[in-house]
């Protein structure tokens, strides 16, 4: 019984997704040619053509009729610090931020939720689930639980804007930090792919983290996966 070979041109694909994640080709750098590539891998010029469609489906490469296909984005240099904003780091990284907001919900706390957020079990907690994107690409997929008994109103605060900073403020907290993060990879399931339009099965970093208010009191517990194929996390202990 012989085991099942990987298709050729998913090899290059993943090969040539992964020189892009680790910059040997740069924001809007012209590919080399169908065929100077069909030479390198020592394929004909259709299995190229499949290896670069994977590509552009995924937002990595553009191609431009009679000019060759570029790099559509390099990975984004994303700093995790006691005050992680979402908006601030892209823009500070020349990306254009967006956020999809998919639901908002509030339920009983289960013990996990009563754990990480310092409540009751059974009291209100607000559940936010949300794609980000940097310059259109999706780079990740968040889903983040809030202590609504503690802060009434804040769902329907999330409900009304993308921003969770903003979000805070309706409710009285004008600030929050970050205290505590850890990292897991892991691998896309077939939902997260669809939503982050990647394969499946592509790597992912997931964080765990804990943000408090500045009366102390936990006010996130979220979730975030990362496309890492998009996306470079960098700790900053400045101030620690």
């Amino acid at each position: 019984m012989t085991s099942a070979r990987t298709p050729v041109w998913k090899s290059i694909a993943d090969e040539l997704r992964r020189s892009i994640a680790e910059g040997h080709y740069a924001q809007g750098e012209k590919l080399q040619t169908e065929a100077e590539l069909a030479k390198r891998f020592g394929v004909n010029r259709h299995t190229v053509r499949h290896a670069m469609s994977a590509l552009a489906k995924e937002g990595l490469v553009h191609a431009r009729r009679g000019a060759g296909v570029f790099v559509l984005a390099t990975p984004l240099d994303y700093p995790l610090s006691e005050r992680v904003r979402f908006h601030q780091n892209l823009e500070a990284a020349g990306r254009l931020p967006d956020k999809q907001m998919l639901s908002v919900e509030v339920r009983a706390a289960s013990e996990s939720d009563a754990q990480g957020l310092a409540l009751n079990v059974g009291g209100a907690v607000a559940v936010l689930r949300s794609v980000s994107f940097a310059g259109g690409t999706p780079v990740a997929l968040v889903e983040s639980r809030f202590p609504e008994e503690r802060w009434p109103g804040l769902a329907d605060a999330l409900r009304q804007d993308t921003s969770v900073t903003r979000a805070f403020a309706v409710v009285g907290v004008g600030d929050y930090t970050r205290v505590s993060t850890r990292l897991t990879a892991t691998l896309a399931n077939a939902t997260q792919a669809l939503r982050l339009r990647i394969r499946e099965g592509a790597p992912l970093l997931l964080t765990e983290a804990l943000s408090k208010a500045p009366d102390g009191f936990p006010i996130e517990h979220g979730r975030t996966w990362f496309a890492s194929e998009r996306i470079t996390l960098t700790l900053d202990h400045q101030g620690n």
